[in-house]
């Protein structure tokens, strides 16, 4: 097996994507789907409001302005799924050890298998669209195409963000609060 070694651009990505300070961030189940629904729903306006420009018969400026005030929040929110995964998806393949080769892995599958059952929803609804009328069919075809694609390429990101465990703390970091709290988890009273 041959070993490549890890690049600056690989050091530096894996120094950011291992950046503690962001860790309050995505520190739970809890704040990681969150930042997973929120970034879904914030994926959703965006592609509305891009469906809305494309099929909009008059210039709606509006759209495009607010499409470009939503996508700060989305990269901001795309930063932290990424901290939590711990670029698991970002990070070049010889940048990973054996157990994130692993999750990638499953990450792929577990999306690929959610994006089978997305694409075979479009695929249905295109033809019931063109059985209702040819019309609907050619004037809906682009924007749902796009709803498809879209997902497809954040899917693995989703699923990722859903997937990561909590992280264990460091031991020097346990003993530190054992010593603060005591034995019994109650706070030990201070020797003046």
């Amino acid at each position: 097996m041959t070993t490549t070694r890890m690049t600056r651009y690989d050091r530096s990505m894996l120094r950011l994507m291992n950046d503690p300070r962001g860790r309050p961030l995505y520190a739970t189940a809890a704040r990681r789907r969150l930042a997973v629904a929120a970034h879904v729903a914030l994926t959703v306006a965006i592609g509305a409001l891009l469906a809305h420009f494309y099929l909009a018969k008059a210039e709606p400026l509006w759209a495009g302005v607010v499409m470009a005030v939503l996508f700060l929040p989305w990269m901001v929110v795309t930063g932290v799924i990424n901290g939590a995964t711990r670029g698991l998806l970002e990070l070049r393949e010889h940048a990973l050890d054996e157990r994130q080769s692993a999750e990638r892995r499953r990450v792929l599958a577990v999306s690929h298998r959610a994006m089978t059952l997305l694409l075979g929803a479009a695929v249905a609804a295109l033809l019931i669209a063109g059985a209702i009328g040819g019309d609907a069919l050619t004037a809906y075809a682009a924007p749902l195409l796009v709803a498809v694609l879209v997902p497809h390429w954040l899917m693995p990101l989703w699923v990722a963000g859903l997937m990561a465990r909590n992280e264990p703390l460091d031991e020097v970091d346990e003993l530190d609060e054992l010593d603060d709290k005591g034995p019994a988890g109650r706070p030990q009273p201070s020797v003046s």
